[in-house]
């Protein structure tokens, strides 16, 4: 059970956060990119769990580094970190139908644009704690392309409220984990797409792919909302090229219907090959992938690592 929240404490985090928000707008843009990368490198240094989170999972996820690089692109995952947190606050105002081009480059879009546009079918999109991934959704918003993405709730509701206005201005649509099995049915039936962050632990009723050379619990909901609605998988992301608000989105990999009809374990081989893509998107800038997050949380034999690091 949830502890009870303090709605005082709330609400000043939320005025904080405003405050923030007023105060960055105040500078140009690189030197906000700097004020980010100073808050990184203190969080790196001063929040003892997520330092030793990351190095573990970087660790163990490319074992032939040596130490200093380890250490070098963890601490670069916590200034990354800092630079999404800095960046949505700017979003609203940098990508819009007439300034997108400005910060945004697309690649490998062919197929993809070809199926939204078609909208002969339904669409699932896939990413992962990597680079920008706020920056895909909304700007495929701010193209016309309206959608709906899948998310937990923050636990401050103040706070919830003014990143969903942030989310939700352009036209991606958010919607409850809880409770959306129903809606995503009838949006899929609809030829709508609909996205999901595909790097999240799924507990121990998730399914077990390989990710980095290890098991990851992994949702199977993705997989079977594909194969019963028989729609393609766009596995995407939103790479950040530089420190003056300007990134690369692209498609790593599109999974088609007819590519698991003969499968012995379609969900299982779906649920691997998106996983496999989203690997091979982060291991071109590890630095840029949010190494903190507990990707690892579950085993398949139900144990915990043995130096708590999952």
């Amino acid at each position: 059970m949830a502890k009870p929240r303090n709605p005082y404490l709330d609400y000043l985090v939320y005025l904080a956060v405003r405050l923030t928000a007023m105060f960055l707008h105040m500078f140009p843009l690189r030197l906000n990119y700097r004020i980010a990368r100073v808050a990184g490198n203190l969080g790196y240094r001063w929040v003892g769990s997520y330092r030793r989170r990351a190095l573990g999972h970087i660790r163990r996820s490319f074992p032939d580094w040596p130490d200093e690089k380890c250490r070098r692109f963890a601490q670069a995952s916590m200034r990354s970190l800092a630079k999404v947190a800095m960046e949505a606050m700017f979003t609203t105002r940098l990508i819009t139908p007439a300034r997108w081009r400005r910060h945004v480059r697309l690649v490998d879009q062919a197929d993809n644009l070809r199926l939204l546009t078609e909208r002969k079918t339904g669409l699932i999109y896939v990413t992962g704690h990597f680079g920008n991934w706020e920056i895909v959704g909304y700007t495929l918003a701010a193209l016309g392309f309206e959608g709906y993405a899948v998310a937990r709730p923050l636990d401050n509701p103040y706070l919830n409220e003014f990143i969903l206005g942030v989310r939700e201005q352009k036209g991606l649509s958010i919607l409850d984990k809880k409770g959306a099995a129903k809606l995503m049915d009838h949006i899929l039936e609809s030829c709508g797409y609909v996205s999901f962050m595909a790097d999240q632990d799924a507990g121990r009723k998730g399914v077990f792919v390989d990710f980095f050379g290890r098991p990851a619990s992994t949702f199977k909901s993705i997989a079977l909302m594909a194969m019963r609605h028989e729609v393609p998988i766009i596995v995407g992301y939103g790479r950040r090229l530089d420190n003056d608000y300007h990134f690369e989105i692209g498609v790593r990999r599109i999974i088609h219907p007819r590519e698991w009809a003969e499968k012995d374990d379609p969900m299982r081989w779906i649920t691997q090959e998106y996983t496999t893509a989203l690997e091979q998107i982060i291991r071109v800038c590890p630095e840029q992938y949010l190494w903190v997050h507990r990707r690892w949380k579950h085993r398949p034999d139900g144990t915990k690592p043995k130096d708590g690091i999952a």
